[in-house]
């Protein structure tokens, strides 16, 4: 009887190595060693036979109409928006997130989108019961003939139900759940999440479906796994929550078929995850006009103007060091703007600083700069800002107000909203009926608003 072979592999990256140790020596991370044993059956193979070979030949000899992408809308407009412009037929969709922010349940409600046109679907449950599904399935509303469901945990008979039923659109949640039975190692292991990734993008291509994969985050907010799970798919989005507010947001951070700047906006309620058409009238709902510290400016997302509020709070003089918190902005542009803050006149070096930008969004460019500097002025000094401003413009090293990107894109969603007022930078022409300040330099408004 041959003699069985066991090996450690790290759970985060792959690295192998013959004996246990606390750390991996290769990602950093610790206890992340599992024991799998080596050298067991081979998993059976996708496809039996000798492969017919191909020939290289030239790109321009090669037909882009047979076989061409073929798109399929979903009727959810937030989520098109997300994918550019609808589900690509043989795509492979892997879709993260934290637990309970609303996967499953976004998942059930685009099946329930194509099953409502007469498009068979697929849903395999390898997490939870037929039972649990249908009772979820009952409160969102999304029972369907069209709608087949299958609680299973065997990549294997997946495979078999897929022949039977022949869907369109196949969902398999989760991808750390199934397993091959024919490979060695538990649900959830390197070997076996890298299998079962594998077969679903050869099912995927072989029968043109278009396939979601449902992955566990980890602690840090990666998808947990190999990495080359998220290279082995065509798109990877996350579904993102802050775990406060009811808004959920996705985003592509991988998309083979369209940008990755997109995100789509939805609002957890009782019947599921509902997508919000008009997102800034939905982040300035709760804004409190009349308060110090608040601003509105505008941040580009994808294609979309976004109307955003971000807040500020200054804290009263303490003896220690002081906190720097931010929440959806850089920190270090916030050490930056505080330092240009200072030479300005308003040393804020000994007061506590928060910034956040209000509904969990994520805002990276510099285009927020002004409006962050302003909200932090704004509170500090106690005066609010006009209700009807929006501001916009990048700050440098020296104070000066530098231009942004597509300015009467933004100028317009502002005036749409019933903003009148707006702070830019010098030479921004708008043919609308806002009223437009020029600002040169951060020192030249700080407390000068009102008139």
């Amino acid at each position: 009887m041959a003699k069985v072979k066991t090996a450690f592999v790290c759970q985060q990256c792959g690295h192998m190595v013959h004996s246990w140790m606390g750390r991996c020596v290769a990602c950093g991370g610790w206890n992340t060693l599992v024991e799998e044993v080596q050298g067991g059956e081979a998993p059976r193979a996708a496809s039996k036979g000798p492969r017919p070979p191909t020939r290289a030949r030239p790109i321009t000899d090669t037909s882009g109409d047979a076989g061409g992408e073929v798109r399929l809308r979903i009727g959810i407009g937030e989520l098109d928006r997300v994918l550019g412009g609808g589900l690509v037929t043989g795509s492979l969709t892997l879709v993260g997130g934290d637990p309970g922010v609303g996967k499953s349940t976004l998942l059930l409600t685009t099946a329930d989108a194509f099953a409502k046109r007469g498009i068979r679907v697929l849903y395999v449950s390898a997490e939870e019961s037929a039972r649990q599904v249908r009772l979820r399935a009952e409160r969102l509303g999304v029972l369907s003939d069209q709608l087949w469901l299958l609680a299973e945990t065997s990549i294997t008979a997946v495979l078999d139900a897929v022949d039977e039923v022949k869907p369109k659109m196949l969902v398999l949640d989760s991808v750390q759940t199934l397993s091959d039975p024919e490979l060695n190692g538990v649900p959830g292991s390197i070997g076996q999440v890298r299998e079962v990734g594998h077969r679903a993008m050869l099912l995927a291509k072989s029968k043109d479906i278009a396939t979601f994969l449902v992955g566990h985050v980890t602690k840090d907010g990666n998808l947990a796994g190999p990495r080359t799970l998220e290279h082995l798919v065509d798109t990877v989005l996350y579904v993102e929550g802050d775990g406060a507010t009811a808004l959920r947001v996705v985003r592509a951070t991988k998309n083979r078929f369209g940008s990755t700047g997109e995100i789509g906006l939805f609002e957890m309620r009782e019947e599921g995850l509902v997508e919000v058409p008009d997102a800034s009238a939905r982040l300035l709902r709760e804004r409190l006009p009349d308060a110090a510290g608040t601003v509105v400016t505008c941040a580009m997302v994808g294609s979309r103007p976004l109307l955003v509020e971000v807040q500020a709070l200054v804290g009263r003089p303490t003896q220690g060091t002081p906190a720097r918190t931010v929440l959806g902005f850089e920190r270090g542009r916030l050490s930056m703007l505080l330092a240009v803050l200072g030479r300005a006149g308003l040393d804020l070096c000994d007061r506590d600083v928060f910034v956040s930008v209000a509904g969990g969004l994520q805002v990276d460019e510099p285009a927020a700069d002004l409006a962050v500097a302003m909200a932090i002025a704004s509170s500090a000094r106690g005066e609010a800002l006009p209700a009807d401003l929006i501001v916009l413009g990048e700050v440098g090293l020296v104070g000066e107000v530098r231009g942004v990107g597509m300015p009467q894109v933004r100028l317009r969603e502002a005036e749409r909203h019933g903003l009148r007022r707006a702070w830019v930078p010098p030479g921004v022409e708008y043919a609308g009926r806002l009223r437009i300040d020029e600002v040169r330099r951060v020192g030249d408004v700080l407390g000068k608003w009102g008139g």
